[in-house]
């Protein structure tokens, strides 16, 4: 049974609780937070944009539970740190977590610079400890069965596609439009649909963006996508620029040599359109097992577990792709600024 600890008890690190509940194999062991309320299990004051809000009594029997850092690493019960903060303190947690000689699973995004993902990177392998990074998309079934047709080729090649994922501005979170808390929406929205990205085709060979500016913060963002030898034509929409009552949706469109793949992600409380395949002159809709968020975290922490007791393949939890995809949304908020195309390194 491996032991989780928890850091950071809010709408994500609540979340992340919940989807423990669901794998067999490891057990919460510990939580840590600052704020004393939480400790004690009211999480009631939480909540995002998707699922059930906290509730007044979380139980949290048999947990150990902390509001400091060191004493969360120093518990012998804790074998995987699962960082759950906000984005600026990913990377100096992550790495504080895998020198007291845990492994780690942090939320997206990675870190809010390159520079610092590429340490937490070096030190995990050099420590010789797993750093996987949550990102949950590819465990959503829609998006887990176009990724699918990528890689067989079910329906040839993927000529061209567009995605798009738009909130509106959330009234539950003030960090989001703060760049140096979570990089701004570029970098907490769109490096979702990045990474994603990065998994179906590669590095891109360069961006261009274009973008909304508002008190210095890029508030919504166009992106074209180059690759190399002939890929697909890419783009994307991010932002959050939706006015209330379409507080969150995201989608694509996917043209493939011999199909045309559609799925518009419902906003709350309305239907989107399904996951649509028109192939050979019909229209299908495939039929896909019936999830939820807690289900698709459960899948993407489930395979972060049996990464780190058999050594498995990380697979999308890859820190490789998830610094290709921050450097992306970095480079996209470069590109809007100057009005260039913007070359990708990546790792």
């Amino acid at each position: 049974m491996i032991g989780v600890g928890i850091v950071g008890i809010g709408f994500m690190g609540m979340t992340h609780f919940r989807a423990y509940r669901k794998l067999r194999g490891a057990r919460v062991v510990a939580i840590c937070t600052r704020n004393p309320r939480k400790l004690k299990g009211d999480w009631s004051m939480i909540r995002g944009n998707f699922g059930e809000p906290g509730r007044k009594r979380e139980n949290l029997e048999g947990i150990n539970r902390y509001s400091s850092y060191d004493e969360l690493l120093a518990d012998p019960k804790v074998e995987v740190v699962d960082i759950c903060t906000g984005s600026y303190l990913h990377a100096q947690m992550a790495l504080k977590a895998l020198q007291a000689g845990k492994h780690v699973i942090v939320e997206k995004p990675i870190a809010l610079r390159v520079e610092e993902a590429r340490k937490m990177v070096r030190t995990a392998e050099k420590l010789g400890k797993k750093l996987l990074v949550a990102q949950v998309l590819p465990y959503i079934p829609e998006f887990a069965f176009v990724l699918e047709l990528v890689r067989t080729g079910r329906y040839g090649k993927l000529m061209a596609g567009h995605f798009r994922r738009v909130i509106s501005r959330p009234d539950w979170s003030a960090d989001i439009a703060d760049p140096d808390k979570s990089g701004g929406p570029v970098v907490d929205l769109h490096i979702h649909d990045n990474h994603f990205i990065v998994l179906m085709c590669g590095l891109p060979q360069s961006i261009y963006s274009v973008g909304t500016i508002e008190d210095g913060v890029i508030t919504h963002v166009e992106t074209a996508y180059r690759f190399a030898n002939g890929g697909p034509a890419l783009s994307a929409t991010s932002g959050f620029l939706a006015q209330k009552a379409w507080e969150f949706s995201s989608g694509f469109e996917l043209y493939f040599e011999k199909a045309s793949v559609y799925y518009e992600g419902p906003p709350l409380k309305d239907a989107g359109m399904p996951l649509t395949v028109t192939v050979n002159g019909k229209i299908r809709r495939p039929k896909l097992k019936a999830t939820g968020p807690e289900d698709w975290f459960a899948a993407e922490l489930g395979q972060a577990l049996r990464c780190i007791a058999r050594n498995a393949d990380p697979g999308p939890l890859d820190p490789r792709a998830a610094c290709i995809a921050l450097e992306i949304c970095l480079r996209e908020q470069e590109s809007v600024r100057s009005g260039r195309a913007i070359k990708i390194r990546g790792v």
